[in-house]
């Protein structure tokens, strides 16, 4: 115990001399009026530099252009063929006649358009024949047409034109004459190759104001009539036109076409031209109207159901309106 004492006096004492020099240090007096007048400066870099405003400009960057060509060409190919068959055994109760019938058509369109100028051309191809049995083949559709036209546009939907049309067959035309009442049976010559023929110039004014539509005034129009066979029959009124052992005949008159180009659905498709001829030098009653029109349905890629008619009043290949119609069931393929 008396050992201890002189430790804890010695701790009591060390305590003391601390607390004392805190007590002092708390107590010292700082004048503040120093620290508020004193002012930090900043420091000054060494290194000088100098201000300069933002700038922006174009810097060329050489770019290699892609391989790339403009057409201005739209061509378009429409092949069909249509084949039917029919057969009878020679004990078939309810009666026929073998029958084997091929129609093909062919169709190609070629548009050029580069502003103010275009150009179209129209090249459409039928033919078809059948053949029954004990007859022989005759002819079912026949027909060439080709159209051209250039044209310089004046406004949005107006145009000046200048076209050429040519129309003809391919294959001699028969008329098919009965004896006494009885079936026909006589063939009759009345029309072939350039027999008739026609070739049709046209100048004047078109109206387009849609792709697929467009309507043509022909104020100035020439058409030359053409029979180059003069042994065919000549029971047509006034020789298709042309006087009797002639071969050509011209006429100036109005020419109005109007034509549509449009798919109706997705896979149905019209093509329709209706030809109204005006001429000058005769009676209104020679006002010569036809309408030529092919209503194509696709099955599928390849089968289509096709339906085309023409529809014609021309009083100098005869004195009553004219009509054919065909259905058919055939391979259909459009390229592009």
């Amino acid at each position: 115990m008396l050992k201890l004492r002189p430790v804890f006096f010695f701790l009591l004492s060390f305590v003391f001399v601390l607390s004392a020099k805190a007590q002092k240090k708390d107590s010292l007096k700082i004048d503040t009026n120093l620290i508020n007048n004193y002012r930090i400066e900043p420091h000054k870099n060494a290194l000088p530099y100098r201000l300069r405003p933002l700038q922006v400009r174009e810097e060329l960057i050489p770019v290699t252009l892609l391989d790339y060509k403009v057409s201005y060409w739209h061509k378009s190919v429409i092949f069909g063929l249509n084949f039917s068959q029919s057969a009878f055994s020679s004990n078939y109760s309810a009666g026929g006649v073998n029958s084997v019938a091929l129609g093909s058509n062919f169709e190609y369109k070629a548009e050029y358009n580069k502003a103010p100028f275009s150009y179209t051309s129209d090249l459409n191809l039928l033919y078809g024949i059948s053949k029954n049995k004990g007859q022989g083949s005759r002819k079912t559709n026949d027909r060439i047409f080709f159209d051209n036209k250039v044209a310089s546009q004046l406004s949005k939907h107006w145009f000046f034109f200048g076209s050429l049309t040519f129309e003809s067959q391919f294959d001699k035309g028969f008329n098919y004459i009965s004896v006494d009442d009885g079936p026909p049976t006589t063939p009759v010559l009345i029309s072939n190759l350039m027999s008739p023929g026609y070739l049709t110039e046209s100048v004047g004014f078109e109206f387009k104001p849609v792709k697929y539509f467009d309507l043509r005034f022909g104020t100035g129009t020439a058409r030359q009539t053409f029979v180059l066979d003069t042994t065919i029959y000549h029971n047509q009124p006034s020789n298709y036109g042309v006087a009797i052992h002639h071969t050509f005949k011209n006429d100036l008159a109005l020419q109005v076409v109007a034509t549509i180009d449009k798919d109706l659905m997705a896979n149905i498709h019209i093509n329709a031209r209706y030809s109204l001829f005006v001429p000058y030098q005769q009676s209104l009653a020679y006002v010569s109207h036809r309408v030529d029109a092919v209503l194509a349905a696709k099955v599928n890629r390849l089968i289509a159901v096709t339906v085309n008619g023409t529809f014609l009043y021309d009083k100098n290949t005869s004195s009553r309106v004219q009509g054919t119609e065909g259905l058919a069931l055939g391979v259909l393929y459009k390229f592009p």
